[in-house]
């Protein structure tokens, strides 16, 4: 890694204090308070988890608040408590049953909300449902479901009788599905007929019936009449939510559930391989991120919170159902795509819940940023007061942007880090108290422990990059892999003794602030210099006419790797040679002539995700390759695939 490129990207960036005036009407009240609460916490975790836990409801309380360490450990031992109980019971109890908890709308101008009174109530019938199809404490129960209000009443059900719930991200393909189904064995799957995206009908019934032959433990399918699609529903097997929710009870009395049991299972994997099933306890999960979605947005009662992450990616669970609900505040879902009908569709959503507080990915901004002021010019956005992202690394440049352009310099930004694994954040600041700095991923949160290591494992320098990883576990971290516990060891224990393993490259600067610069497996060798896509991709975004980039390294017979560059302009801008050109230079002038791009590909669309991260592996697999071997239907633009593998198809297969 040039050491010295990054540095000076780091020292690039400066600090932005939070005022006292803000500071002063947090939930902590002070900066002093929390620096206070954060020491605390990281210098005795035992006493600071045990005093978070006692804020939450439980049957019975735990004997050990810590036991064990990696890569077995436990929380809040022999604890009894409910997940859902702590997520609407506890609101309905003591008053705010009539406060509205869920406000969904969908591409098409169809909308919905519930109190949360309303929401207890249907959770309840739908537990009542489940229990009807035998389901009980450990069953699993799969969720195969696009951003729908009945999404989340699944998921909380799953919470009250104890189910495991899988959620199936619902635009993967019937293979992707189906590989899931197998090794997660079921009992129940909950999708829908169909839902929208961009105005299109997307058909989800028909791929479950596609694979629900193959997966013996499936005993009934639930489907949602979402949008009213004539379907071929098969007798005792296939029945629907509206029909079954007529017969239901709304009381359902909740499971008792010790805090370490499994309650959530979710997949991971890359363009290839076999999905990992990362379990996390429900329970110990509630606890951990009740408490840092409270302090990292600075969650109040009145706040409206909108994730705008899909059901199928982790981050919605735990900042837009977890996060949210725990600290009883109103909580936005859209469904659909970010710029359909108009590109202003975001901020129309912004603008009209009046949204205080903003969950996305640094992706997002910078399609936004890339769209102009003229798409917001028109809705007043001073409802907003703190927009928080994880996914990837956030460039300083769409930073200042998002701060100095769309906030006004009257938000606070908070940047994070965190992975499916370790669920929440545990990088991070918390709003209006911890100083910003653009591209840092702030610091380690509550009760985190976590270093920069060399590949033996001894911590290295501050300004020097090399490993992250965790020395103590927290309780929301991963548990193991469903039914691969040696495969869990493997990924994450066997590479640092004593340490979970991130697999992210990282540096902490003078100020103790975390850079997060991708991940090992991204940083690539050039003639023996160690380089960075954050740093490259820093680079490139800074030409003015670059809307978005994606920096990949492909094998060369003489230097080892060598950088290939993506970009996608700015509309107007037709010179490509003149735009290439000054890409290069960019990246000349800000790392060196080691870092020269040996390609510069000019891209109408880059491949990405529902959440709009750009697919970084797939471009590599494709200029590799020519082809992509995975999956490609859970992309927000598969079409996408074609236009690049016409561009850069195999053009480095001679170089493997």
């Amino acid at each position: 890694m040039d050491v010295q490129s990054i540095l000076k990207m780091v020292s690039a960036s400066r600090l932005v204090e939070p005022s006292d005036d803000k500071a002063g009407k947090t939930t902590i009240g002070s900066r002093l308070a929390f620096d206070d609460m954060l020491n605390k916490s990281q210098e005795n975790p035992e006493q600071f988890w045990d005093r978070v836990a006692h804020e939450l409801v439980w049957y019975k309380p735990w004997t050990e608040t810590m036991s064990g360490g990696f890569p077995n450990f436990k929380f809040f031992v022999d604890g009894i408590s409910n997940p859902c109980v702590n997520l609407l019971d506890r609101h309905v109890n003591n008053g705010g049953g009539n406060r509205t908890a869920l406000i969904w709308e969908g591409e098409n101008g169809d909308k919905a909300f519930f109190t949360y009174n309303m929401l207890l109530a249907e959770v309840n019938r739908f537990a009542n449902v489940l229990k009807s199809f035998g389901v009980q404490k450990g069953d699993g129960v799969a969720i195969y479901m696009p951003n729908l209000p009945e999404a989340f009443i699944a998921i909380l059900a799953c919470f009250r009788l104890g189910a495991v719930y899988n959620a199936v991200f619902s635009g993967f393909s019937p293979k992707a599905l189906e590989d899931r189904l197998i090794h997660f064995e079921p009992k129940v799957v909950v999708t829908a007929d169909a839902s929208e995206r961009r105005g299109k009908l997307i058909q989800l019934k028909d791929k479950v019936d596609e694979v629900v032959g193959h997966v013996s433990s499936i005993e009934a399918v639930i489907v949602v009449d979402r949008m009213h699609t004539p379907l071929s529903m098969k007798p005792g097997r296939d029945f629907y939510w509206h029909q079954l929710r007529e017969q239901a009870s709304n009381h359902c009395e909740p499971e008792h559930i010790e805090a370490n049991e499994p309650g959530i299972v979710f997949y991971t994997s890359g363009t290839t391989g076999k999905p990992k099933g990362v379990v996390h306890a429900g329970m110990a999960f509630v606890v951990q991120n009740y408490i840092y979605s409270k302090y990292h947005l600075d969650l109040h009662d009145d706040d409206v919170f909108w994730c705008s992450a899909d059901i199928g990616w982790l981050t919605m669970h735990i900042w837009g159902i977890v996060g949210a609900l725990a600290n009883g505040i109103t909580t936005v879902v859209y469904e659909g795509a970010p710029d359909y009908p108009s590109q202003d569709r975001f901020y129309e959503i912004l603008d009209h819940y009046r949204v205080t507080k903003w969950f996305t990915a640094p992706t997002v901004l910078r399609m936004l940023k890339s769209m102009g002021t003229e798409t917001f010019e028109n809705r007043d956005l001073s409802c907003l007061d703190v927009i928080a992202l994880v996914g990837e690394p956030f460039d300083q440049a769409t930073w200042e942007w998002t701060y100095d352009v769309l906030g006004d310099k009257r938000i606070c930004i908070n940047n994070t880090w965190g992975q499916t694994e370790t669920a929440g954040t545990p990088l991070a600041g918390a709003a209006w108290l911890t100083p910003m700095k653009p591209g840092s991923a702030g610091i380690p949160f509550f009760g985190i422990d976590m270093a920069v290591v060399d590949d033996a494992g001894h911590p290295v320098e501050p300004g020097t990059v090399g490993n992250l990883v965790i020395r103590k576990p927290f309780p929301m971290l991963c548990r193991t892999l469903w039914r691969e516990h040696d495969r869990y060891i493997a990924s994450y224990y066997s590479q640092v003794e004593g340490c979970y393993y991130a697999s992210d490259l990282g540096l902490v600067d003078k100020d103790g602030h975390y850079w997060v610069v991708g991940r090992s497996d991204d940083a690539f060798n050039v003639a023996g210099h160690r380089l960075s896509t954050m740093e490259m991709e820093s680079a490139v975004l800074e030409v003015p006419t670059v809307a978005e980039t994606a920096v990949i390294g492909v094998p060369d017979k003489i230097k080892g790797e060598v950088p290939v560059v993506f970009v996608r302009l700015l509309d107007g801008h037709l010179d490509k040679d003149e735009i290439k050109q000054a890409i290069s230079d960019q990246i000349v002038d800000q790392i060196g002539k080691i870092a020269r791009p040996k390609t510069i590909i000019v891209a109408d669309v880059l491949p990405k995700t529902l959440s709009s991260k750009i697919m970084r592996r797939l471009l590599k697999e494709i200029v590799l390759n020519g082809n992509v071997s995975g999956d490609i239907t859970g992309l927000e633009n598969p079409s996408s695939v074609e236009h690049i593998k016409k561009l850069a198809g195999g053009m480095f297969q001679e170089a493997e």
